[in-house]
C-alpha cells in the first residue's frame, strides 16, 4: 500500500512548484563524468542565452563542486534575503546566479554532508530562491548519475529536457550513453548531446588538433537516436577566461568556441520552444513519450 501523503509534503511540493512557476523553461545539463567541462558549458549557455536577450539564470547544484560563481567571478558574493526569500546574485550582462557556494562559510569549506541532508539543502534553496520571471533556467547538476542527480532530477518536474556534454573519448562517450539512459528513467526528454573539447585550437596559426579524437559525439548521438548539438573546440581562451571570471562567450564573443556556443544555443532554444508549442495543441503528447 502507498505511503499517503503528508500535509508537510503537500505544502513543500507546493512552495516548489511555485519557485519555479515564472520560468518559461529549464534545462538541465548532464555529464556521465567528471572532468569533461560540464560547469564551463553549463555557464558559456547561459552566458550566450543571456546576451541574445533571453531573461536567464543558472544554478549551480553540483554540490560538492560550486564552481560556478569562480567563473563569473562572484565567489566572494553574499546572498541577500527579500520577504524570507534568496535573490540571486547578478552578473553581466543580465544573468542571475545562484549556486551552493554561497552556502558555505567560505571557498575552502568542503562539504562533508550525507545523502539526505545535502537533499533537504538543495529542495530549501531551489524552494527559497525569487528568480522572478525567466525565459530559462539552466541547471549545472552534479556529475554522474548517483544518488544525488536522481534526487535533484526528481525535485524538478517541470524540466524540458537535458542537454549531455561529453569529450570525444571512449571512455566519456561510454559514459554520456547512460547519461541518455538515466535521463530516459527520470523522464527527462534529451534536448541533445554535445561534444566539448573537440579539437584544440592552436593560439597563433588557428589550425585544428584532434587530441582527443573527434566526431564520437555525432556517432553517439546518431546511434541512440538523439540530437547531436553541436562541437566545442579546446581553446586557451576558454581556460584563461574562466579563471578570470569572464565567459569565452563574452571575452572573445568572435572566437571560434563563442560561435560554438552561439550555434548550440540557438539549437536548444528552436528545440525547447517546439515542443512547447507541441504540448500547448496536444497536452498528453509529453506524457506518450514517456
Amino acid at each position: 500500500m502507498a505511503k499517503p501523503i503528508s500535509a508537510e509534503q503537500i505544502e513543500e511540493d507546493t512552495k516548489l512548484q511555485n519557485s519555479l512557476s515564472k520560468i518559461k523553461h529549464v534545462v538541465i545539463v548532464l555529464s556521465g563524468k567528471g572532468g569533461v567541462g560540464k560547469s564551463t558549458v553549463a555557464s558559456n549557455l547561459a552566458e550566450t542565452l543571456a546576451m541574445d536577450g533571453y531573461q536567464t539564470g543558472i544554478m549551480d547544484l553540483d554540490i560538492t563542486g560550486p564552481n560556478i560563481p569562480k567563473m563569473f567571478h562572484v565567489e566572494d558574493a553574499r546572498l541577500t534575503v527579500e520577504q524570507d526569500k534568496l535573490i540571486p546574485v547578478m552578473v553581466p550582462p543580465s544573468l542571475k546566479l545562484m549556486s551552493m557556494a554561497f552556502l558555505l562559510p567560505d571557498k575552502d569549506s568542503a562539504v562533508l554532508w550525507r545523502g539526505p541532508v545535502k537533499m533537504g539543502a538543495v529542495r530549501q534553496f531551489i524552494e527559497d530562491v525569487n528568480w522572478g520571471e525567466l525565459d530559462f533556467l539552466v541547471i549545472d547538476m552534479p556529475p554522474g548519475t548517483g544518488d544525488e542527480a536522481l534526487s535533484i532530477a526528481q525535485l524538478i518536474p517541470k524540466a524540458d529536457g537535458a542537454v549531455i556534454v561529453t569529450t570525444p573519448q571512449d571512455v566519456s562517450l561510454l559514459d554520456s550513453r547512460k547519461s541518455v539512459t538515466f535521463a530516459a528513467e527520470v523522464h527527462i526528454p534529451v534536448i541533445g548531446l554535445i561534444e566539448n573539447m573537440s579539437g584544440f585550437v592552436c593560439p597563433k596559426c588557428g589550425e585544428v588538433t584532434d587530441i582527443f579524437k573527434s566526431g564520437g559525439g555525432e556517432a553517439t548521438a546518431k546511434d541512440m537516436n538523439i540530437q547531436f548539438l553541436g562541437k566545442v573546440p579546446l581553446e586557451a581562451g576558454v581556460v584563461s577566461s574562466g579563471d578570470e571570471g569572464m565567459p569565452i562567450v563574452l571575452r572573445d564573443p568572435k572566437s571560434k568556441s563563442a560561435e560554438a556556443f552561439e550555434a548550440i544555443a540557438a539549437k536548444i532554444v528552436k528545440t525547447v520552444e517546439s515542443d512547447t508549442a507541441t504540448r500547448l495543441k496536444d497536452p498528453t503528447e509529453k506524457e506518450g513519450k514517456q
